[in-house]
């Protein structure tokens, strides 16, 4: 089936699925319990350029609520940016509440959080590291939630701070992807927020400014809302991983800003590789913001590689994008990393998204970040040297938590 791919940050009209699109809806349904929601409109969102004007007038336009949770705020220009859009709709009488990782968003500079309170804005922050086990200050609210007035909703990997600025040109203006939602899709995104807001500020959960409409259905994507928790256990986000892949039936893309899961996912991958399939590709960051996380990653490519999987690293800048795609007829896109962080311990977001339109937009990035990338050769790899090696090694201990 071909399918016209719309302009770049248009809605995308969705075809009919297919046989296999509507079998992989069944499968996520009934494995994790969580009925896929019809009738969506999506709009894929690429690099700060997009992402944040897009927020900005969703914001700009609120008349009820906002309600906006992150687990980066940190400086710069665009955090000033929306600090004062918060604090002027609040002026005006509009509820917003502001919900901050305790441990990613500790670098916001004091005065915005003052102007945004003075405006009326309520504040809260998840798990502050003072005063928390050790336990808990492991297990943080990764998740990127912007929902205006119950009826549009945005998530996915950006975080508000200046390194998301711009259109992935250097090292400064980092590569992402953030999705902007209309229907009903928009409640399951709303209850992440409300999910940790509840945690977060005791008291009441809703007020006259929700008021809880139906939803209109403007597009055609089907659309499943997965919710990660920083627990201990089998999440439903690994299910969630575990069933699209293991689905892939002709391809499967992953372009991930960290890339360190356990054995179980690795031998996954490894599976669908050897169906011998030349396009199988993932897509890595190579930046040293990866740190510890890369050289954990790393530790896999052979392997992968040995399978059949091709490994590409990104050049230009860090590649913060969460995306997988399968077939072309199916993504996951949202905050969630191809890390044992984000599927065993925090809280994360993510869509599931049964639309070809879509998927034909987030591949066709896909292929425009492989024109700026580089393959990992096998032969060229396995003569690295054996300082890297034991480095790669050395990270076996706290795997777990990367």
């Amino acid at each position: 089936m071909t399918t016209e791919i719309a302009p770049e940050a248009a809605p995308i009209a969705a075809a009919a699925p297919s046989e296999g699109a509507r079998l992989l809806r069944r499968r996520l349904e009934g494995l994790l319990g969580i009925a896929a929601t019809e009738g969506n409109l999506l709009t894929p969102l690429r690099n700060g350029d997009e992402i944040f004007p897009a927020m900005l007038e969703a914001v700009d336009g609120a008349r009820r609520t906002v309600d906006l949770m992150t687990f980066v705020y940190w400086r710069g220009e665009i955090a000033r940016v929306f600090a004062r859009a918060l604090a002027r709709k609040a002026a005006q009488g509009v509820r917003v509440r502001l919900l901050l990782d305790g441990f990613g968003s500790r670098l916001i500079e004091p005065e915005l959080t003052d102007l945004m309170e003075r405006a009326g804005v309520q504040i809260s922050w998840f798990r502050r590291p003072v005063r928390l086990s050790p336990f808990k200050q492991n297990h943080r609210c990764h998740r990127k939630v912007l929902v205006v007035d119950g009826r549009v909703a945005f998530t996915g990997g950006v975080g508000i701070a200046e390194e998301w600025c711009g259109d992935a040109r250097h090292p400064g203006e980092w590569r992402d992807t953030h999705v902007r939602v209309v229907g009903p899709a928009v409640d399951g995104i709303a209850a992440a927020f409300a999910q940790n807001w509840a945690e977060c500020a005791p008291g009441t959960l809703y007020d006259a400014a929700d008021r809880f409409e139906e939803h209109e259905q403007p597009g055609g994507a089907v659309v499943q809302v997965v919710r990660g928790s920083a627990a201990v256990g089998w999440q439903d986000l690994q299910t969630l991983m575990r069933v699209v892949i293991s689905s892939a039936e002709r391809r499967l893309r992953l372009a991930t800003a960290y890339f360190a899961p356990d054995e179980y996912f690795v031998d996954l991958l490894c599976a669908v590789a050897r169906r011998g399939w030349p396009s199988s590709c993932w897509c890595r960051a190579s930046t040293p913001t990866s740190g510890c996380a890369e050289l954990a990653g790393e530790r896999y490519f052979g392997r992968l590689t040995a399978a059949g999987a091709t490994v590409w690293r990104y050049g230009p800048t860090m590649m913060h994008a969460k995306v997988l795609t399968v077939d072309g007829t199916a993504a996951v896109v949202g905050s969630a990393n191809f890390n044992r962080r984000s599927l065993d311990h925090d809280e994360e977001v993510v869509l599931a998204v049964v639309d070809e339109g879509f998927t034909a937009v987030l591949d066709r990035h896909f292929d425009e970040d492989l024109a700026r990338s580089e393959a990992i050769v096998p032969e060229r790899w396995h003569r690295r040297g054996p300082a890297r090696r034991a480095l790669e090694v050395a990270t076996a201990p706290i795997r777990h938590f990367l």
